[in-house]
C-alpha cells in the first residue's frame, strides 16, 4: 500500500519535470529565434545605414573628450578620410592632421571649448594629397550629473557640391563683369509677383545699392521720366496682353536730376499652358550713344547754320553782329556831335569844350572801327592782338560806359572785385566786347521787371588759379530748358534780338583758352561766367 502510493508520487514527479523541461526548452528555442531574428533585423539595418551612408557619403563618429579617443567611426567615415578600417580607429591626433592646416584650428575648438551642438565646413587632405570638402555635425551627450561623456556627429563629402557652387559663382562673375562692361542689366518680372530677379548692374543704372535688397517694381517706375510713363505701362501691358516682345529706348531721371536713357530688349514667359506670366530682358545704359547721337545733330545743324551763313552776302555775313556791337558807341559818338555842334553854335563858341567833344567822337568812331576790324578777324581767323589787360580796370570801364544806359531803367550796376589781381594776355576790344554783350543782356533783362533792378559784376580766381569773371542780373532768367540753346547763333529770346551777341562772345573766350557758361537762379535772375587763363609774366616766375 505504502510502496503504491510512492510509486504514484514518484510517477507524478516525473511527468512533471519532463513537462518542465519540454516547456524550458521550447521557451530556449524561443528566445534564440528571437535573439536570431533580432539580430538578423539588426544587422539587416546597419546594412542599409552603411548603404545609405554610402549613397549620400555621410558618416557617422564618435568621440571621447576626456580621452581625446575617436570612440567609432561608421565605414564611410573611414571612406572619405582614406583610412583601412582593418586597421581600427585612429587617434585624435591623426584624426585631426587630416584637417586641413588652414581649417584645422577652428574646427578643433568645436570640440575642445565649446559643449553644444555645432555645424561647421572644413577640408581635409587625403593621404594622396587630394582635399575634399566635409559638412561636420556635432552634438553633445551628458550623463545624468549633467557631465560631457561624449560627443557623436556625422561628416558628409560635399566636395562635388563646392565644385559645382565655385563654378556657379564663376558663371556669376562673368555675367556681372560682362554686364558691368556693357553697361547692361538683367531682369524677371512676374504679373503675380512683380520683379523676380534684378542683377547688380540694373540696379547701379537706376542708383540703387547693389548691396541692398532690390526694391519694388514702384521704385523703379518712379524713376521714369513723366513724359515716357505713360508708353512704359502701355508696354509693359501689352507684353502680358499680347505675349509681344519689346524693344525700345525710354528716360529716366535719378534723384539728383541726371538724365539717363535704357534701351530695354525683352520677351515674355509662358506657363505650361501658353498662358503670358511674365517676361525677362536686359535693360542698357545708352546715355553716351545718345549724346553722341544729339552731339552728331549739332555737329549736323551747326553745319546747316554755317551753310546759311556762307549763303549771305560778304557784308551782310557782318550786318547782324556789327548793328548789335558797334550801336554803343556810335550813340556815343552822335552824342558827343550834338554837343560839339552846341558848343561851336553859342553867341560866343567855347572851342574849348568843342574840340574835348570832337575828340571824344573821334574815340568812339575809332572804337567802332575797332570792333568791325576785330569781328572781321575773328570770323577770319586772323591773328589776335594780344597785351596784357588789368581785367579790374577793364571791368570800371565797361560799368561808366553803361551806367547811363542802366540808370535810364533804374537799374544799378555794382562791381565786386579781388584787388590786385594779375593781368591777363588778351584783346582788350574783343573783352570789351564780351562784357558789352553780356552786360547788356543783362539790363535787357532787368529793364521791364516791376522792381529796381540791380547788374554785379565780380572778379575773383577759381580753384584751378584761372580768371574767374560773373556778371549776375535779377531779371528774367533764362528760358526753361534753353540754358545751352541761348549760346547758338540766331538764337535769340528778345524780339528785336539778333542771336549773335552769345554765340560771338563764347567763340572770343574760347579763342582765349577760356569758357563761357551760364547758370540759373532758384529766384530771378541768372549768371554769365567765363574763364580767362593767367600766364604768369616774367616777374611773377622770378
Amino acid at each position: 500500500m505504502v510502496f503504491t502510493l510512492f510509486g504514484l508520487v514518484f510517477s507524478w514527479f516525473s511527468v512533471s519535470r519532463r513537462r518542465a523541461e519540454q516547456q524550458s526548452r521550447q521557451a530556449h528555442n524561443e528566445l534564440e529565434w528571437k535573439v536570431a531574428e533580432r539580430t538578423a533585423a539588426l544587422r539587416r539595418s546597419e546594412a542599409l545605414l552603411t548603404e545609405g551612408e554610402r549613397l549620400t557619403h555621410r558618416g557617422t563618429w564618435a568621440f571621447d573628450p576626456a580621452t581625446k579617443e575617436v570612440v567609432f567611426s561608421s565605414a564611410e567615415t573611414y571612406r572619405l578620410f582614406g583610412w583601412e578600417p582593418e586597421k581600427g580607429a585612429p587617434s585624435f591626433e591623426e584624426w585631426a592632421q587630416h584637417i586641413h592646416p588652414e581649417d584645422r584650428e577652428r574646427v578643433l575648438r568645436h570640440f575642445l571649448d565649446r559643449a553644444v551642438d555645432y555645424k561647421v565646413d572644413f577640408r581635409i587632405v587625403l593621404p594622396d594629397g587630394t582635399i575634399r570638402y566635409i559638412d561636420g555635425t556635432g552634438h553633445p551627450v551628458f550623463n545624468d550629473c549633467g557631465d560631457l561623456v561624449e560627443f557623436v556627429g556625422t561628416v558628409m563629402d560635399v566636395t562635388e557640391r563646392k565644385r559645382i557652387e565655385e563654378t556657379v559663382r564663376q558663371t556669376e562673375y562673368y555675367l556681372t563683369e560682362g554686364e558691368r562692361l556693357t553697361h547692361t542689366g538683367s531682369y524677371a518680372w512676374s504679373a503675380d509677383s512683380g520683379l523676380v530677379h534684378v542683377s547688380a548692374e540694373l540696379l547701379r543704372i537706376f542708383v540703387f545699392d547693389p548691396e541692398q535688397p532690390a526694391p519694388l517694381h514702384a521704385a523703379f517706375r518712379q524713376r521714369v521720366h513723366p513724359d515716357d510713363l505713360a508708353m512704359f505701362d502701355a508696354l509693359g501691358e501689352r507684353s502680358i496682353r499680347e505675349g509681344a516682345d519689346l524693344d525700345w529706348v525710354y528716360r529716366i531721371v535719378l534723384p539728383d536730376g541726371t538724365l539717363k536713357y535704357l534701351h530695354v530688349v525683352a520677351r515674355p514667359v509662358f506657363n505650361a499652358s501658353g498662358e503670358v506670366v511674365g517676361n525677362i530682358g536686359t535693360t542698357r545704359d545708352v546715355t553716351e550713344h545718345k549724346r553722341a547721337e544729339q552731339d552728331r545733330e549739332r555737329l549736323r545743324q551747326a553745319e546747316s547754320d554755317l551753310s546759311h551763313i556762307n549763303r549771305v552776302s560778304t557784308m551782310g555775313e557782318l550786318a547782324a553782329s556789327l548793328a548789335h556791337e558797334i550801336k554803343q558807341p556810335i550813340s556815343a559818338a552822335m552824342t558827343d556831335a550834338r554837343t560839339c555842334s552846341r558848343w561851336l553854335n553859342r553867341d560866343r563858341p567855347d572851342l574849348a569844350e568843342a574840340q574835348a567833344a570832337a575828340s571824344r567822337v573821334v574815340k568812339d568812331v575809332t572804337r567802332a572801327s575797332e570792333i568791325i576790324g576785330r569781328v572781321r578777324s575773328l570770323f577770319k581767323k586772323d591773328s589776335l592782338q594780344h597785351e596784357e589787360v588789368d581785367i579790374n580796370e577793364l571791368i570800371q570801364e565797361m560799368i561808366a560806359l553803361l551806367r547811363g544806359e542802366a540808370s535810364r531803367h533804374s537799374i544799378s550796376i555794382h562791381s565786386d572785385i579781388v584787388p590786385d589781381l594779375p593781368p591777363v594776355m588778351a584783346d582788350s576790344v574783343q573783352l570789351q566786347q564780351v562784357f558789352m554783350n553780356l552786360m547788356l543782356n543783362g539790363i535787357e533783362a532787368m529793364k521791364d521787371m516791376n522792381t529796381p533792378g540791380k547788374l554785379t559784376i565780380r572778379s575773383q580766381r577759381d580753384d584751378s588759379g584761372q580768371l574767374l569773371i560773373s556778371v549776375v542780373d535779377t531779371g528774367v532768367g533764362v528760358p526753361p530748358g534753353k540754358i545751352e540753346e541761348i549760346f547758338n547763333a540766331f538764337f535769340t529770346s528778345k524780339p528785336q534780338g539778333t542771336g549773335m551777341g552769345l554765340a560771338i562772345s563764347r567763340s572770343i573766350i574760347e579763342s582765349h583758352g577760356g569758357r563761357l557758361w551760364a547758370t540759373t537762379h532758384s529766384g530771378p535772375g541768372a549768371t554769365f561766367q567765363f574763364t580767362l587763363p593767367i600766364e604768369t609774366t616774367a616777374h611773377e616766375a622770378a
